[in-house]
C-alpha cells in the first residue's frame, strides 16, 4: 500500500520526477518526462502497478531522512539490529537518457538488504519483456526500454526482479536504472559516483544565484528547489505538480492530472523566481509562452503540455483503484478547454514582471501583449469558469474581473513607464470601466466584502489578491472588510478553503468536499500583513511551515481533521505561496 502523501520525497532531473517513500520504495515515476505514462504507479494502487523497493531486508520505515544540503539528493537511513545503512536517491541532470541512481552505503555494522523491481509500463497496465543483456537487466514494452546495472545478483520471481545482499560499514553498492526509447541503441549508463558528484555540483551552482536574505531561509530555499524541479528544462515550461489523481478528499472523485503547464501557475512561479534572483528561468518561461500561445489570442488556453501542445484530452484508467481507493484515476485534463478570464490578466502581469525585472523586451513580446489586449477588450465582461476551474455554469467571477483589470493596467503601465506604443487613452478608459463595475456589482455593501461572483452570497479566497495586484490599496476599508469576511467564513481550524463548495447551490458542479487549500492560507498571511495585522500573519505563517513534510514539501491541500496532506504533490502553487509570503513578511 502507498504511504501518506507527505511520506514521499521528490527526486528529479528537470524533465521528470520520482517519488520515494519512507520505506525505500519508488512508487511513482513517469518516463521520459513528467506527463509520460508511469512505469511505477504503486502510488495509485499497490506494488502490482509498479515500484522499486530498496531497503533493509527487515523492512519498515526509515529512521531518518533528509536532502543533502540544498539539492535534490535524498538520503534515507535505517538503524537496524545489526547496523546502520544509508540509501542515496538521485536523478542526475539529463544527458543522453534518463537515469535513476540509487547508492547503498554502509554506515555501521553489517546490514542485510533487499531490492524488488516491479516494472509496469503504461500506468501499471503493460508487463515488459525482461531479459539479460551483457550482464545487465533489460526490459522492453512498446516504445520504452529500461536497463538496470548493479553488481548485485538479481533473480526473477513472480513477475518481479529480486535481489538480496549485505552492506558493511564503508561499503557502497550502486544501482543505475536507465530509460531510453526502445528503437534506439542502448545509451551508455552513467557512473553512479560521478552522477552523485555532478548532481550535487549542479544544485549547488543553481542555488548560488539565490538572492533571498530574509527570514526562514531554509524553508524558502527548499521551496525554490522544488519549483526548479518542476520546470521542464527543454522548453522552459513549468508543471503544476509531479503527479496525477492524488485526491482532494480521501475516497472522493476530485482527482485531477496536474502534470501540465498552467499559465496561471507558471506566472505565480515566475513571481517567486524573479523575486529571488532567478531571471534565467523567467526568460525561458517567457520564450516558452511566446511559442505556446502563438496565433490568435482568442485561442489562448489556460494550460498547455510541456512542449506547448494544446490538446490535453482527459480519460480514466479503470485498472487503477486510485490512492486509498480514490477513484477515478484520470490522465489529461478537460479543464484545458475552459474559458478562464483571469489567465489573460495573469499572462500580461507575468510579462510586465519580466520587463520590470530588466529582461529585455522584443517587438515580438510586445506584439503578443497587444494581441492579448485586443482580445481582452472584447471579452472582459464575459462569464467564465474562474481560476478554480469550476465545472458548473460560467459566472461573472470577481477575481476574474479583477485580473482583467490587472491585465489592462499592465498594458497602460507599459506605455507610461516603458515608452511602448499602444492606444493608452482607450486602455485607461477601459481600466476605469472594469474597476467601476467590479466595485458596483462585486461588492456586498451590507456585509462589507467582495463576493465570489456578481450577486453571490459566497466568498472566494482569491479575493485576498485584490490589493496584491493593485486593484485597491491595502488601506482601503473594503480590503480589510474582505479579509475579515474571508477569514471568518472560509476558515477551517484557521486554514482557508478556496470557497464553500455548497455555497450558491454548489458553485463547482462537483460531488464531495475538499481540504483547505494551502496557497489560500499563504495569501491570508500576506493579506493580514498588508492590513497591519503582522503578528497574526507571522503566527499563521509559522503554522503553515509546520504543515510541511519532514523534507519541506507541500501538496496542494491539507485536511485539518486528519492532519494529512491532500492533492497532487509537490504542488507548485503551495511552494509559490510560501516563498512570496516569506518575502513579504521579511520585506524583501
Amino acid at each position: 500500500m502507498p504511504g501518506r502523501i507527505e511520506d514521499y520525497g521528490l527526486i528529479g532531473d528537470l524533465q521528470t520526477a520520482a517519488l520515494v517513500g519512507r520505506d525505500g520504495s519508488i512508487d511513482w515515476l513517469c518516463l521520459p518526462r513528467f506527463d509520460s505514462a508511469a512505469c511505477f504507479a504503486a502510488l495509485l494502487g499497490d506494488e502490482s502497478a509498479g515500484r522499486w523497493l530498496l531497503a533493509p531486508a527487515t523492512g519498515g520505515v526509515c529512521t531518518r531522512r533528509r536532502y543533502r544540503g540544498d539539492s535534490l539528493i535524498l538520503e534515507t537511513e535505517w538503524d537496524t539490529a545489526t547496523g546502520t545503512v544509508r540509501v542515496l536517491d538521485l536523478m542526475p541532470p539529463r544527458g543522453e537518457a534518463a537515469d535513476v541512481v540509487r547508492i547503498v552505503e554502509g554506515v555501521s555494522g553489517r546490514v542485510p538488504m533487499r531490492t524488488e523491481l516491479v516494472l509496469r509500463f503504461d500506468y501499471g497496465h503493460l508487463l515488459p519483456w525482461v531479459r539479460r543483456v551483457d550482464g545487465d537487466l533489460a526490459a522492453v514494452a512498446g516504445p520504452d526500454a529500461v536497463w538496470l546495472r548493479t553488481p548485485v545478483s538479481l533473480q526473477g520471481h513472480e513477475l518481479a526482479t529480486h535481489g538480496e545482499f549485505e552492506v558493511a560499514a564503508g561499503e557502497r553498492v550502486p544501482f543505475v536504472l536507465t530509460h531510453h526509447a526502445s528503437h534506439l541503441p542502448r545509451p551508455v549508463p552513467v557512473d553512479a559516483d560521478h552522477a552523485l558528484e555532478g548532481t550535487e555540483s549542479f544544485w549547488a551552482e543553481w542555488m548560488s544565484h539565490c538572492t533571498y536574505e530574509g527570514e526562514w531561509g531554509d524553508a524558502v530555499r527548499r521551496s525554490l528547489l522544488t519549483l526548479k524541479a518542476l520546470t521542464y528544462a527543454p522548453t522552459g515550461g513549468i508543471v503544476a505538480a509531479a503527479t496525477t489523481s492524488l485526491p482532494e478528499q480521501l475516497g472522493g472523485s476530485r482527482n485531477w492530472d496536474y502534470r501540465f503547464c498552467w499559465l496561471r501557475d507558471a506566472t505565480f512561479t515566475l513571481q517567486s523566481l524573479l523575486g529571488t534572483g532567478y531571471t534565467a528561468e523567467a526568460h525561458a518561461w517567457r520564450e516558452w509562452l511566446l511559442r505556446a500561445v502563438a496565433g490568435d489570442a482568442k485561442d489562448l488556453r489556460i494550460m498547455y503540455a510541456l512542449d506547448g501542445s494544446r490538446r490535453i484530452p482527459e480519460y480514466e484508467l479503470p485498472w487503477l483503484p486510485g490512492y486509498e481507493g480514490s477513484a477515478p484515476v484520470r490522465v489529461g485534463n478537460a479543464a484545458a478547454a475552459q474559458f478562464q478570464l483571469d489567465v489573460w490578466g495573469e499572462v500580461l502581469d507575468g510579462l510586465h514582471l519580466s520587463r520590470e525585472a530588466g529582461l529585455a523586451s522584443t517587438e515580438d513580446h510586445w506584439q503578443l501583449q497587444k494581441e492579448l489586449m485586443d482580445y481582452l477588450e472584447g471579452a472582459w465582461d464575459q462569464a467564465d469558469n474562474s481560476l478554480w476551474e469550476v465545472r458548473g455554469p460560467r459566472r461573472p467571477f470577481v477575481h476574474s474581473k479583477v485580473m482583467a483589470w490587472a491585465g489592462v493596467d499592465r498594458a497602460v503601465r507599459a506605455v507610461e513607464d516603458h515608452g511602448l506604443d499602444g492606444p493608452v487613452d482607450r486602455w485607461r478608459s477601459l481600466r476605469q470601466e472594469i474597476h467601476d463595475e467590479v466595485c458596483t456589482k462585486g461588492f456586498d455593501t451590507d456585509r462589507g466584502t467582495f463576493t465570489q461572483f456578481y450577486g453571490s452570497s459566497g466568498l472566494d479566497a482569491a479575493l485576498l489578491l485584490i490589493p496584491r495586484v493593485g486593484f485597491l490599496g491595502w488601506g482601503d476599508p473594503r480590503v480589510a472588510g474582505t479579509v475579515d469576511a474571508v477569514q471568518r467564513e472560509l476558515a477551517e481550524d484557521g486554514l482557508l478553503l478556496r470557497y464553500r463548495v455548497e455555497a450558491d447551490g454548489g458553485v463547482d458542479g462537483l460531488p464531495g468536499d475538499e481540504g483547505t487549500f494551502l496557497i489560500c492560507s499563504f495569501w491570508l498571511v500576506e493579506a493580514l500583513h498588508g492590513i497591519g495585522r503582522t503578528a497574526e500573519a507571522r503566527r499563521l505563517f509559522e503554522r503553515l511551515l509546520g504543515l510541511r513534510s519532514d523534507l519541506g514539501l507541500l501538496a496542494e491541500e491539507y485536511d485539518t481533521t486528519t492532519g494529512r496532506q491532500l492533492g497532487n504533490t509537490p504542488q507548485a502553487f503551495s511552494h509559490v505561496g510560501l516563498v512570496n509570503a516569506a518575502r513579504h513578511l521579511s520585506g524583501t
